[in-house]
């Protein structure tokens, strides 16, 4: 079906257009035939009813009825995110059409992009009447409108905080079954800790390192003991030019690529980039570390990331000096 974005266990998303205004629209259709799909169903309407941000998915309204034959209908509509999913720009698939397949992200969109979703969480976190927690945190669950600004989507497996706990019954596991994907949940989710805020910023540590040395934490190469996380600490500080994303590598600078560096050219632009690299690297393993009172907040990895923007954005000296002669 042409109109079909994408689909999953809990469903189906399809493209549509509402008839008096044209505007584009996303709608997902559950699967009832899975009874977690139901449980998705309420799960979102309740997590997504209070809160408006610019970083998060907007959803329009919900549906529940019954359709032609009789059947349980229940559907979410959402605004339509042009531009796809953050996986789909990070990892093109082979069915993608040639422009699809031959576009990609580059150093600043990536930047952006990571203060984009940090904002997102910050707000979910520290800014609702009660804590959300979203729990499935992975660059599928990142859609970018038209102007390439991320939003967070899939609010499925969010939880909700109550004024001391998390407001879960029983039957609601924590497990890494239920609660998260396999290489973006944290270890704690495994061993049936509580969900908590932390979770998150784990999911996120993961996000991040994933969006600038382009590899899954599922990949292959991630076994017998290495995992993404080991793979980026130890290449850090100094051999970090060989763990990114191999795009970024070829990418305009300022008057040069990325791969100047180690041609030591353009030096004190990409000694710069270079330093900036080093640092979201930083952010991304403090934020997965193994245990949740190392992880960073959101706030602190908001205020981080905007200094490291800025510092991008400062022109270099040589460069000043060129524009003042």
């Amino acid at each position: 079906m042409e109109n079909l974005v994408g689909s999953g266990s809990f469903g189906s998303v399809y493209k549509g257009i509402l008839e008096e205004s044209g505007v584009a629209i996303a709608v997902k259709v559950l699967n009832l035939l899975n009874q977690r799909a139901s449980k998705s169903f309420f799960t979102e309407c309740e997590a997504l009813k209070n809160i408006r941000h610019r970083n998060l998915v907007k959803v329009l309204t919900a549906i529940s009825g019954v359709d032609y034959q009789g059947n349980d209908f229940k559907a979410l509509v959402y605004e339509f995110m042009e531009n796809g999913s953050l996986e789909d720009w990070l990892h093109p698939y082979v069915s993608m059409n040639e422009s699809e397949m031959t576009r990609n992200l580059n150093f600043f969109q990536r930047v952006n992009m990571a203060i984009d979703v940090a904002h997102a969480l910050q707000y979910l976190h520290h800014h609702c009447e009660t804590s959300i927690i979203h729990c499935d945190l992975k660059p599928s669950n990142i859609l970018l409108d038209g102007e390439m600004v991320g939003h967070i989507g899939d609010f499925g497996l969010a939880k909700i905080h109550s004024a001391d706990r998390l407001n879960y019954s029983s039957n609601h596991s924590s497990s890494l079954g239920l609660r998260g994907t396999i290489g973006y949940a944290p270890p704690e989710y495994g061993m049936g800790s509580e969900l908590s805020t932390k979770g998150d910023v784990y999911s996120y540590g993961i996000l991040l390192l994933e969006m600038f040395t382009g590899k899954r934490p599922t990949d292959e190469r991630f076994k017998e003991g290495l995992s993404l996380h080991k793979h980026v600490r130890a290449a850090l500080p100094n051999r970090v030019i060989e763990i990114i994303d191999p795009i970024l590598l070829q990418e305009s600078v300022r008057g040069g690529t990325i791969i100047d560096i180690t041609l030591n050219e353009n030096r004190l632009g990409n000694d710069r980039h270079l330093q900036c690299l080093n640092l979201i690297f930083e952010i991304g393993l403090t934020c997965s570390a193994q245990s949740p009172s190392e992880r960073m907040d959101m706030s602190d990895i908001v205020t981080k990331l905007c200094s490291i923007r800025d510092k991008l954005l400062r022109p270099t000296r040589a460069h000043c000096e060129i524009q003042t002669s």
